[in-house]
């Protein structure tokens, strides 16, 4: 299957945001659900093996767009690989948060995640991802994820990696026992280093940051993300409760 969807936002002469443009194709569905927020709604399975899907957001200077998920994506195997590219321009001054469910990696899948980010000055941008090794009891299927981002035509972040891989995946040096891995990109920067439980917030050489992550389950793995968001937005580093990091709550 080959299918494609867009979402552009534009600026109303009142200073709103508008949502200019939502074009869907299953799987891809998309729906407005706020001002300036839209959801995407899987209206079929996948992606399967051989799936070749497309999503792109256009951001318009000195507009938001909020794009999250309703569920986890599962990726499942089929005839081949499949591929997920995520291209998104982000206009000067304009605000992108990006913050889908995760993709679980079924067993025997292998998919292709690509993301093509490109920034205008003083863009700011939130982008979230989350990989789930294969679901209850299985092991996950193979998945090789890229980032791109630059602003102004000059790198801010490129990064890889894999996942499926046997040798890796058991590296005490690359997951160790965890069964999820997820980073944030952020236009926030950082002065230094943060660490905690499974967790680092990574001061970038253009002003930005990236936080990375290693958890048991999805649960664990968001609160850890969700702690180096804070950290990173926060300029400087709290110290954590473990229960914020281990995705319990936290007693009042």
């Amino acid at each position: 299957m080959r299918a494609s969807a867009a979402v552009a936002t534009a600026l109303a002469p009142d200073g709103r945001t508008v949502i200019s443009r939502l074009a869907s194709a299953p799987p891809l569905t998309l729906r407005q659900t706020g001002p300036h927020t839209v959801h995407l709604v899987s209206t079929a399975a996948g992606p399967l093996g051989g799936d070749r899907l497309a999503l792109h957001l256009d951001v318009a200077p000195h507009t938001m767009l909020e794009l999250g998920s309703v569920a986890a994506t599962l990726v499942l195997p089929g005839e081949g690989p499949s591929e997920l590219l995520v291209t998104a321009r982000v206009g000067a001054g304009a605000t992108l948060r990006f913050t889908p469910e995760p993709t679980v990696l079924a067993a025997g899948c292998d998919h292709r995640l690509l993301v093509r980010l490109a920034l205008e000055a003083d863009a700011s941008v939130l982008w979230r991802e989350e990989i789930v090794f294969g679901r209850h009891g299985e092991a996950p299927g193979r998945c090789h994820a890229r980032f791109d981002a630059t602003r102004d035509g000059l790198p801010l972040l490129r990064q890889e990696f894999t996942v499926g891989d046997p040798e890796l995946d058991a590296s005490p040096a690359v997951y160790g026992p965890a069964r999820c891995v997820g980073t944030t990109f952020l236009t926030t920067g950082v002065k230094e280093t943060a660490l905690a439980e499974g967790v680092a917030v990574l001061p970038l050489a253009a002003p930005a940051t990236l936080v990375s992550a290693l958890a048991a389950d999805a649960v664990q793995l968001r609160a850890r993300l969700e702690w180096g968001e804070r950290t990173a937005m926060a300029g400087s580093p709290p110290h954590p409760h473990q229960s914020e990091l281990s995705g319990a709550a936290t007693p009042k």
